[in-house]
């Protein structure tokens, strides 16, 4: 893991196209400023573990279907 240390106003560059501000501080709050690329997807991380385990749990689903559906067609 990469430790930065940045004052409000400055910022860090990820990759060519992402730039993360510091816009301000309060107290242990920092408050953050996010310039992608609009086909790029940025989620707060408790929203991204959430849309992640929900897709796995979709896929887990579908692959479950179709391997039924395949049982039930070699028993005929």
């Amino acid at each position: 893991m990469l430790v930065l240390t940045r004052k409000k106003g400055e910022s860090i560059m990820i990759g060519d196209q992402i730039e993360l501000i510091v816009l301000g501080t309060e107290g242990d709050t920092v408050k953050l400023g996010i310039k992608a690329p609009r086909h790029v997807d940025i989620f707060r991380k408790e929203v991204y573990d959430t849309i992640r385990d929900s897709n796995r749990q979709a896929l887990r689903k579908v692959a479950l279907q179709e391997l039924n559906m395949l049982t039930k067609s070699e028993e005929n």
